[in-house]
């Protein structure tokens, strides 16, 4: 054998990883992780067993990782770090809501009263498990070109999201770009959706209060007539606010909860209302605050009623950096072809990932969770949601093939 021969097949190592399918004994060991963690949901912050589930895996497979100062999540690195090749970084968020699990006939349910992964956390979790399991074994041989950061985050459900805490844990030290999945039953297994560009919306919550001596319903002329100052904030500032800005901002606020009164005869002293703000655009959403309190304002002033607003920032739209957005591109295109992969619209749904882009470079993708073929339409946060677990298997691929080429690997054909 000459030395270019054996130059070439060192330098391959890599690539012939990123053409390689997961082994069918992790694969079963992963669908066996992702199970238990969905019959033992957590909610956010309090990911206890989900912590030590993944810390004791972790160390098995020969790393260090470190729980996060908050008390639940990871940060996990995989090789060396060095200050002069940024790292990439593999995100996952590990929290479960607090809605009951409603599937049948899954010996997976969870056994957690009113506690469910319905949106697909147990999924991404496992995936950034395998991935790392994968990248580990990797590194041991030699052929891991580039230190590779493995983040584990509690709390995305939580408003403003458990990014920020993380964030603050050092999570980012030493990160060039980032990269997450996020499930989608719109999607089928197999394949994934990427968009450049903002993938999700901002979302902020909103909670007013409005106030007024109250009387007769015989008399509002001498009185504020708090229900119809209600009817007007409710009815109003949501075109008002839309008039401000930019239409293409998508700019929405939108009343989930109003409550006045207690008697058809009286007119209440109190009034409370809440709703959501989301948008698009985030110039925009760094603009609503002022906006949406400036509508509030006017119309209550209109009709002499008093006006306590509380504001809750969520999180800002995930605006997908185009060239990590192209590295997901050409990852799956490695592991699957380009037939695997279709165009995503920006949802309105938000997502704590992009506290993180406002740091660093990242992207996210969409990672199909509907079984092919299936006509069931089954949402987010809802309780019958389940996934196709060759998801897991695809997640890894994603993560695995992306790391290497972010390192230099020489990409081989797709499986």
């Amino acid at each position: 054998m000459s030395c270019e021969s054996e130059a070439s097949e060192t330098e391959s190592a890599p690539a012939e990883a990123l053409a390689g399918a997961l082994p069918e004994g992790l694969r079963a060991e992963l669908i066996g992780f992702r199970r238990d963690l969905h019959m033992h949901p957590e909610l956010g912050n309090q990911e206890f067993r989900t912590t030590a589930a993944l810390k004791a895996r972790l160390e098995q497979a020969g790393l260090a990782p470190r729980v996060l100062d908050t008390g639940t999540g990871l940060v996990c690195d995989i090789g060396t770090p060095s200050a002069l090749h940024p790292m990439l970084a593999l995100r996952a968020d590990i929290d479960a809501l607090p809605i009951p699990d409603t599937k049948s006939g899954v010996p997976y349910r969870s056994t957690v009263p009113d506690r469910a992964h319905a949106c697909g956390h147990d999924i991404h979790t496992t995936v950034v498990l395998g991935a790392g399991i994968v990248l580990a074994e990797l590194a041991r041989k030699g052929q891991l070109p580039q230190a590779v950061r493995l983040i584990f985050q509690p709390a995305e459900e939580v408003l403003p999201g458990g990014a920020p805490d993380a964030i603050e844990s050092g999570v980012l030290d030493g990160v060039g770009k980032i990269i997450g999945v996020h499930c989608d039953p719109r999607v089928d297994a197999g394949r994934i959706g990427l968009r450049h560009g903002p993938i999700t919306s901002a979302c902020d919550r909103l909670e007013v209060a409005l106030d007024g001596p109250g009387g007769h319903t015989a008399r509002p002329h001498l009185t504020t007539d708090l229900v119809t100052a209600a009817a007007k904030v409710v009815s109003d500032v949501p075109a008002l606010v839309a008039r401000r800005v930019d239409a293409r901002s998508g700019l929405a606020v939108t009343w989930g909860r109003i409550e006045a009164g207690h008697a058809c005869n009286v007119i209440p002293q109190h009034a409370e209302l809440s709703g959501t703000v989301r948008c698009l655009d985030l110039k925009a959403w760094r603009q609503a605050p002022d906006l949406v309190h400036g509508a509030i304002q006017e119309i209550a002033e209109l009709h002499r009623a008093k006006s306590e607003i509380n504001y809750i920032r969520g999180v800002p739209p995930v605006v997908n950096d185009p060239l990590v957005t192209d590295l997901l591109h050409d990852a799956m295109t490695v592991r699957r072809g380009s037939y695997a992969i279709e165009d995503t619209e920006q949802s309105l749904g938000g997502e704590d990932f992009s506290w993180y882009l406002e740091r660093v470079p990242g992207a996210m993708a969409r990672l199909g969770v509907r079984t092919p073929g299936e006509h069931t339409v089954r949402d987010l946060h809802q309780g019958d949601f389940d996934a196709d677990e060759h998801a897991i298997t695809v997640g890894v691929e994603l993560f695995t093939a992306a790391a290497l080429l972010d390192a230099g690997a020489r990409p081989a054909g797709p499986a």
